[in-house]
């Protein structure tokens, strides 16, 4: 059994405090183990965004407490955040976030450099992550010469480049063709492979159920939490109704 990643108890998130106030998160308690590939889901407002930003260590919550490898980041300050985010995670974007006068090696090379990695070996390190994202041919085009799944696969790159333990997947695919869709999942699926943490943030169903767990929030609560096994059981189970029932009909 793969040691405890993330380990959040009673999470509330609190906008507005008093009579108007808006609670994103309303204890939330949530564990992820190493190496899971995980992912939560649910429609605008439902909380998953204010979520991913807790699990990201961009915001800290109201009340409760998240342990990350063992130590409590819920009351850090801004630069004790930056730190583990530095440290622990990588984040892929929906919208890319790429920089548009710079190539595709110097936008993964950029993290780098406020990282503090030397020259030659920031650059070895973004040669090698674009090689891993099926980009090697690309390393000196800019953004608009690429295609939209070329920009997320640079992105991936930027995340993966120093081998964070952690990807943090915000609607990676949300701007993307079906086709595009396919390769950047293949990516993630390769890096859960090869040992990390994945955890992504769709509202798109037939995302979600290409990971391992399913974790569904609404109304700021989590509603479900299934393994992938049991969602497949489950839809196995729903088709063998359905023929029992077209077999009865007959």
């Amino acid at each position: 059994m793969d040691e405890t990643l993330i380990e959040i108890r009673d999470m509330k998130k609190i906008y507005n405090p008093g009579e108007n106030e808006v609670r994103a998160l309303d204890g939330i308690d949530l564990t992820i183990c190493e190496k899971e590939f995980v992912a939560i889901i649910g429609h605008s407002g439902s909380g998953k965004s204010t979520l991913m930003n807790m699990l990201g260590c961009l915001d800290v919550p109201t009340t409760g407490t998240y342990m990350l490898h063992g130590i409590d980041v819920s009351d850090m300050d801004d630069n004790e955040l930056s730190d583990v985010r530095n440290r622990e995670i990588g984040f892929i974007f929906q919208g890319f976030n790429l920089i548009q006068n710079l190539t595709a090696v110097e936008n993964v090379t950029l993290p780098l450099i406020y990282r503090g990695v030397g020259k030659k070996e920031r650059e070895q390190l973004a040669l090698s992550a674009l090689e891993k994202v099926g980009l090697s041919h690309r390393l000196d085009h800019k953004p608009a010469q690429m295609s939209g799944g070329q920009q997320q696969r640079v992105a991936i790159a930027r995340a993966i480049a120093q081998a964070p333990p952690i990807i943090l997947a915000d609607e990676p695919t949300g701007n993307l063709d079906s086709n595009s869709t396919s390769e950047i999942m293949q990516i993630l699926r390769e890096l859960h492979s090869e040992g990390r943490t994945v955890i992504l943030i769709t509202h798109d169903n037939e995302i979600a159920e290409q990971a391992d767990r399913v974790i569904k929030i609404r109304d700021g609560k989590i509603v479900s939490d299934t393994k992938h096994d049991t969602i497949f059981d489950h839809d196995k189970k729903v088709i063998q109704e359905n023929v029992m029932e077209d077999t009865d009909n007959e």
